[in-house]
């Protein structure tokens, strides 16, 4: 006899509902911006989550030229990119990143807060990073969603 009320629902490619959100990240500041962006790209804000399934919405970041650091962090921060040779670390300033557009600056800090496998790489596809108010997303119809209404 099954005694229990409720069942655990886990999430399969089958059943996950992935939805197209804009995200508009003028005058944010770029670690709070993308480690929202991390979780709706994760899924973590859907009652259905399931940690080894891709169940995150795909996001659109627009204005991402207008992102915010406070203080020296521009040129005083640092990411490391290592090829595996010796000597072949190299290291990077926000600045240059975003010089070089803005999405690999986004791509760069989204990546380190998603999990560091297979799942990882795939749920950053699911990311789209543009410089200014226009995307080329409009078939899908996204929503745009307010950053301050999520935790």
């Amino acid at each position: 006899m099954d005694t229990l009320s409720f069942k655990t629902v886990s999430a399969n490619k089958a059943t996950v509902t992935k939805e197209w959100v804009v995200v508009d990240a003028a005058g944010e500041s770029l670690g709070r911006v993308c480690s929202k962006i991390a979780k709706l790209l994760r899924g973590k804000y859907k009652p259905n989550f399931t940690p080894h399934v891709d169940c995150g919405d795909n996001v659109i970041v627009i204005n991402a030229d207008k992102v915010v650091l406070t203080g020296k962090k521009w040129d005083d921060r640092v990411y490391l990119k290592f090829s595996g040779y010796p000597g072949g670390q190299r290291q990077f300033s926000p600045r240059f990143l975003q010089a070089k557009g803005s999405d690999r600056l986004f791509r760069k800090v989204v990546k380190g807060m998603l999990p560091k496998n297979r799942l990882g790489a795939a749920i950053l596809a699911n990311l789209y990073v543009y410089d200014g108010a226009e995307h080329k997303h409009e078939a899908q119809q996204p929503r745009l969603v307010d950053l301050s209404k999520l935790k």
